[in-house]
Parts: structure tokens; C-alpha cells; sequence
């Protein structure tokens, strides 16, 4: 059995941090989906894509090379050959990537790319991992957080407001333009945990546990 543990959640609900822990603890590939379809948008920018064309972006998703590194002990996303970049959380890239990510063309050739690095087992985070990606997987947890507090860790991660604006009133734009893409709700198996008020340790114990547990069921 591909051993994929599926991490999907809004923006902001500490999918990535959880993600990268949770890979090194199962000694297995990490994923964040997220930084592809970043990758894709600051491509874009560079090339001089309409953010609208997703016939042309699709083609960029294409040309780009996604593949696995090691990273701190655990094999880990790298793009163009090496790992993502931190300017792929810029606020030009962020400003987009919503409306890159919504277009059919490309989500399509990012899940294949997606697929393929997952195929021999990973902790992939995203927002339809578990629906659309792997939705055979045997593990998936939908990370929840109210809006204050998915703000709050926004602001402790990046250091200042995403380009002079509050960053609650950013996460609500990023919602919204993100629904528009696929409407973000957890998989029938999905484990669903609440984050809010949770520390960082406590939020990773939380999941650990239950994943072991799931991954304990499978096996029987």
C-alpha cells in the first residue's frame, strides 16, 4: 500500500509546519502543493502572462520541472532543481496565484505532476488532496482554524501584513477567490481537526496521534 497522508486546509490553518513535521516523524516525502501553483503564478509573472490565460499557463506548467530533493533528512519539493524560493510568498505572486490556480488546464497538469510525486508515498498539503489528488489515500486530515487565528499565525510567519493590509482582510480575499477554484471542504474519511488555540506542539501531537492511529486501522 502507497502510504499517502493527505494534509488539506485554508490558508493560514498551519498545514505547513504540521506537514513538514509529520514527513520527517514517517520518514516520508514532503509535498506542499501550494508552493507549485506559486511557482507557477511568479513564471507567469516573469514571462508576462495574463493571470486570465489559462491556456497559456497551462503550457508554463508544463515546462516547469517538479521533483523531490533531500531536505533535512526527507526527500522534499524542489522546482527548477532546486527548493522553492522564498519570494514564491511575495505579494506580486500572492496577489495571483488565486486566479492562476483556478483555471482547469492548470490544476490538471499540476495533479498529474502532484500524482507522480506521490506515487511511491509523501505528506502532500494542499487544498483537494485528499478529494481530488489522492483521494484513495489512507490518511487524510482537513486542518481548520477560525480567521483570527489563521491571521495571527500569518503575521508571526511572514513578520509584517501581506503589503500594508490587514492580513484577516487578505485571508478573506484569498477565501473567497480560492472557493471560486473548488469549494474547500474536507473528504467523507477525512479526519477533521480544529487547530485554534492549539500551540504548535499541541496542534502536531494532535495529528501525529491520529494519523498513527488510522495508519495502525489500515494495517489490520
Amino acid at each position: 500500500m502507497t502510504t499517502v497522508i493527505a494534509i488539506d486546509g485554508p490558508a493560514g490553518a498551519g498545514k505547513s509546519t504540521l506537514a513538514r513535521r509529520l514527513a520527517v516523524a514517517l520518514r516520508l516525502p514532503y509535498v506542499n502543493t501550494g508552493s507549485m501553483y506559486r511557482a507557477v503564478a511568479a513564471a507567469g509573472l516573469r514571462e508576462g502572462i495574463d493571470p486570465d490565460d489559462g491556456q497559456r499557463l497551462a503550457e508554463l506548467s508544463r515546462m516547469l520541472r517538479f521533483g523531490l530533493r533531500d531536505a533535512a533528512g526527507i526527500p522534499s519539493l524542489e522546482i527548477e532543481g532546486a527548493p522553492p524560493d522564498e519570494s514564491l510568498v511575495d505579494e506580486p505572486v500572492e496577489a495571483i496565484v488565486s486566479r492562476v490556480a483556478r483555471h482547469p488546464e492548470v490544476r490538471g497538469v499540476l495533479r498529474d505532476a502532484q500524482r507522480r510525486l506521490g506515487a511511491g508515498g509523501a505528506v502532500m498539503e494542499g487544498r483537494d488532496i485528499g478529494t481530488v489528488v489522492f483521494p484513495e489515500a489512507p490518511v487524510k486530515v482537513f486542518l481548520e482554524a477560525t480567521e483570527a487565528e489563521r491571521a495571527a499565525r500569518r503575521v508571526r510567519e511572514r513578520g509584517e501584513p501581506e503589503a500594508g493590509r490587514g492580513v484577516a482582510e487578505a485571508l478573506r480575499d484569498r477565501d473567497r477567490e480560492d472557493s471560486r477554484v473548488n469549494p474547500l471542504s474536507p473528504a467523507p474519511d477525512a479526519i477533521v481537526i480544529d487547530t485554534t488555540g492549539m500551540s504548535p506542539e499541541e496542534a502536531y501531537a494532535e495529528v501525529l496521534r491520529t494519523v498513527l492511529e488510522r495508519l495502525e486501522k489500515e494495517r489490520d
